[in-house]
């Protein structure tokens, strides 16, 4: 027994060194001029690997809480950085789910609300109707309304100034406002004006019916003054003679008359013609004798607002034919 612990000595103090550190049986020494914890080195006479030097500075100069608070701070760094990335991700992989036949009998038999009358629906991306879209209440539009195909619309009220290429009415157009056209119009059948109408330019058009036309200026002819009207009536005077008859063709406006004296024809009126329409006032009558026996006449007219007669001063012959052209205006 005795040698056995003498050769042990022996052998730990061949082992020791004057740097040597004796530690405790924990296994953790105090360093020779250092007051914290050392961790044991691997072997006499070795340098002390970084690990050991980086745990051996970390265990002198940071504190237990400190440790702590970095430690929960890297673990919220990763978890919301790992549920960020999780959100992205079911973002951009949403699914598309497809209508059945059925579904969509469904959502057609059935009326669906989204949200409350004072919600607001905001809708971020486009969007895409294939089929009809109805709105209730107002539509109102804060950017441009781009139409692709026909618009179709019970009513239209515009404001604001409006700019349109072609415009096509089917029906009956009626403007309560000014209207004014810069271009040409083009009326393809008639055009009917309830009140006046002021041209500052030329009128062409191959007819014009007016019931009555006021011209402040000269009026300029380039053809024919044709007119027209109802033929008017006659009656025939006293003066024609036995047998004798007279005619008129024409309008109020001008024609023809043609006397033919009977037997026994003297001085006097030979024919009345009655006006179709009154004249406002005395009309003025001319008339113009047709031939060298009309001529020889001494022919006169009486006149009023309704009618005019042909009279002679002297006896004419009888069985001759006198003809004369008139002119009536107000």
């Amino acid at each position: 027994m005795d040698n056995s612990n003498s050769d042990q000595q022996d052998e730990l103090a061949s082992l020791e060194t004057p740097s040597t550190v004796v530690e405790p049986s924990g296994g953790v020494a105090a360093a020779p001029g250092e007051g914290g914890l050392v961790l044991p080195s691997d072997g006499p006479g070795r340098p002390e690997p970084p690990v050991q030097k980086l745990w051996r500075w970390l265990a002198n100069h940071l504190n237990i809480y400190l440790v702590s608070f970095i430690v929960l701070l890297v673990a919220s760094a990763a978890g919301g950085g790992t549920l960020y990335f999780r959100s992205n991700i079911s973002q951009t992989n949403i699914p598309s789910q497809p209508l059945s036949q059925s579904m969509l009998d469904q959502l057609a038999n059935n009326d669906v609300n989204v949200g409350e009358p004072k919600h607001i629906l905001n809708v971020q991306s486009d969007a895409v109707f294939s089929g009809s879209v109805l709105v209730r209440d107002s539509l109102q539009i804060a950017g441009n309304l781009q139409v692709g195909s026909n618009l179709a619309i019970a009513g239209l009220r515009v404001t604001g100034n409006s700019t349109f290429d072609d415009v096509q009415i089917t029906k009956s157009l009626a403007v309560t406002g000014n209207g004014a056209i810069q271009g040409q119009l083009s009326v393809t059948q008639s055009l009917q004006v309830n009140g006046g109408g002021t041209f500052l330019g030329a009128i062409s058009a191959p007819s014009i019916t007016a019931g009555s036309i006021q011209l402040n200026g000269d009026l300029t002819l380039t053809h024919h003054l044709t007119a027209g009207g109802s033929t008017p009536g006659r009656s025939n005077g006293p003066a024609l003679g036995g047998g004798g008859t007279a005619t008129v063709s024409g309008s109020d406006t001008s024609g023809t008359i043609t006397i033919n004296t009977g037997t026994g024809s003297s001085a006097g009126c030979y024919i009345t013609i009655n006006f179709t329409s009154r004249f406002n006032g005395t009309p003025h009558i001319v008339i113009s004798p047709i031939g060298s026996a009309a001529a020889g006449l001494n022919y006169y007219i009486n006149r009023t607002t309704s009618n005019f007669s042909v009279c002679a001063a002297n006896a004419p012959t009888d069985g001759i034919t006198y003809v004369f052209d008139y002119i009536a205006l107000d």
